[in-house]
């Protein structure tokens, strides 16, 4: 076996055979031949200085002195008071009930400088896609959908939608209103985030939502009977919760309040409640240590 050593010389000299003895030389253009050597003085060491979010802040107080900014530098946060601008949203409300008046009962401003705009539970879906689609509107992103129980009224229901407009950094409010029976129709088609928003209507209200994909509780139990944010619903609810060593399981049962817990004096809560506890001795005495200053 050939050592390694033996291996590499024998390389160099075929190597060395079969290379030519005089090969070209290639020379790359340049703009200008270099009168000094190519060599590269030390530089020394340069170390950047180390930057903080609040360098990041400043540079971007410093660089964007719009009007429209609501950050200002000085530590508390300004508002400007043009913001929003209630006119155009005003002349904006106005041109919205003109174009759909067969949904929109009313438009208003809030005391927030928010568009609010009332409709009829039919236009559901054409006005939102129209403030959705509309070139001068963009109100692409639903922030919330809630609801409001006013038991006293025709239609109890009264359900809110809230959008935002990146484009045009607006908000505006749509309401409408129904019943226990009465159903709405669906925006999820329009809206991905509306799915979990109307789940969670017709979960605590009861509000049914009419081509919803999957309309199902979201916040409650399994099994949950009734709709905990009506006003009709009671405080301690249907059903209580409780551990079973028997069965080793979780069960439900009807809620049983005693009636210490129905009655409860503020006035001497630890005496009264419940009725069969005895009275400490030295209340006792206490007590007839001040009638007699009383009688006086």
């Amino acid at each position: 076996m050939l050592s390694a050593t033996t291996l590499r010389s024998s390389c160099r000299s075929v190597g060395a055979l079969l290379l030519p003895r005089s090969t070209p030389t290639l020379t790359t253009p340049t703009l200008a031949t270099p009168t000094a050597p190519l060599t590269q003085p030390s530089l020394p060491l340069l170390r950047t200085p180390v930057r903080t979010l609040s360098d990041a802040v400043n540079d971007f107080q410093t660089t964007h002195a719009a009007k429209d900014v609501l950050i200002r530098k000085g530590g508390v946060a300004e508002i400007d008071t043009a913001y929003p601008d209630v006119e155009k949203l005003e002349k904006f409300g106005q041109y919205v009930a003109s174009i759909l008046p067969k949904y929109i009962q009313d438009v208003r401003m809030t005391s927030t400088k928010e568009l609010e705009i009332l409709i009829h539970p039919e236009g559901v879906v054409p006005v939102l896609g129209m403030l959705r689609d509309h070139t001068n509107a963009q109100f692409k992103a639903l922030m919330e959908i809630t609801a409001v129980d006013m038991p006293s009224r025709e239609y109890r229901f009264e359900l809110v939608y809230c959008l935002l407009s990146h484009r045009y950094n607006a908000r505006c409010v749509v309401k409408t209103y129904t019943d226990e029976l009465t159903p709405v129709d669906s925006v999820t088609a329009l809206f991905k985030s509306a799915d979990w928003g109307e789940r969670e209507v017709w979960d605590m209200y009861g509000v049914f939502f009419s081509g919803h994909p999957d309309l199902r509780r979201i916040l409650t139990d399994y099994g949950f009977e009734g709709h905990p944010q009506r006003k009709d619903f009671p405080l301690s609810g249907y059903t209580e919760v409780r551990y079973d060593n028997e069965l080793c399981r979780v069960v439900y049962e009807p809620v049983e309040v005693a009636q210490e817990f129905r009655k409860f004096e503020l006035d001497t809560p630890w005496e009264l409640f419940p009725n069969y506890r005895e009275t400490p001795e030295h209340l006792l005495e206490a007590a007839k240590d001040t009638q007699p200053e009383e009688a006086k």
